[in-house]
């Protein structure tokens, strides 16, 4: 798919991070772009900066995701492009025994079922409503291209630490969902990619100790550092441009291996 200004673009969890890295990217190609998010003050500024649209939502309620692709579309037009880095994480262990007086505790199911809710139904939500809307379009070229997705899992899906049981289930329902949908809508020409990231400097690492930041680069093989956003950014849009790339599950991680913890 070529970007130009004539295609425009969602991409969930656009206001800071990898998903911000992908807005200003697209932005650059001269795509027009509708930010999703709940960081309000972040996703404006963001919006405001690329010449694009904020739109605040919550991916886990369809009224929001409804609402976000009705201000969007109205704002750009139907997109053609739709890039999923909204999510987040926990760390709870499966059960586990205190150290304090031995009593024993298990995952809550609550926390469990809000990290699924989000990495993945939330995921799967915006992708049935996005595809829904590029299949109302006409086909960029000769083979019916109408519109692309990009995922994000990440390195947990294959190699999850401790504690990861919820954040490895969700993110592994994103790897295992995505073949799928491919098959789902090649007849209407519409793309699905996952991207895997590894361990990147983005928000959720950026008040971490730097004796962490620095254990935590050298344990990539290499180069031996964190990930940077415009790194995923670039990878995402060669799964966009690149018309053979469908169907696919990539990792993004210097050849980490994940240890236990």
């Amino acid at each position: 798919m070529k970007l130009d200004s004539s295609i425009s673009a969602v991409v969930t969890g656009g206001a800071s991070g990898l998903g911000a890295a992908t807005a200003r990217a697209l932005a650059a190609k001269g795509v027009k772009v509708a930010i999703f998010d709940m960081q309000k003050e972040k996703g404006e500024a963001v919006a405001a900066e690329i010449g694009g649209v904020f739109c605040e939502v919550n991916v886990t309620s369809d009224e929001s995701v409804d609402a976000g692709f009705a201000k969007a579309r109205a704002a750009i037009g139907q997109e053609r492009i739709l890039v999923n880095c909204a999510g987040t994480g926990n760390a709870i262990k499966t059960a586990s025994r205190s150290k304090e007086d031995g009593s024993i505790k298990h995952f809550p199911l609550e926390a469990f079922n809000w990290l699924i809710q989000i990495n993945l139904v939330g995921t799967f939500r915006c992708i049935a409503k996005s595809a829904a809307g590029m299949m109302t379009l006409d086909p960029v070229d000769e083979f019916g291209e109408r519109g692309a997705i990009v995922n994000t899992a990440s390195v947990a899906a294959e190699d999850g630490q401790i504690g990861q049981a919820a954040y490895s289930a969700s993110k592994g329902g994103v790897v295992g969902m995505t073949l799928p949908i491919a098959r789902d809508l090649m007849s209407e020409g519409i793309r699905v990619n996952t991207i895997l990231p590894g361990i990147f400097d983005t928000p959720l690492l950026a008040g971490a100790p730097q004796n962490v930041r620095d254990a935590l680069s050298a344990s990539v093989p290499f180069p031996k550092r964190l990930g940077v956003p415009a790194e995923y950014a670039q990878l995402a849009l060669t799964m966009i441009e690149c018309g053979y790339f469908n169907g696919e599950d990539v990792r993004l991680d210097g050849a980490i291996r994940m240890a236990p913890r």
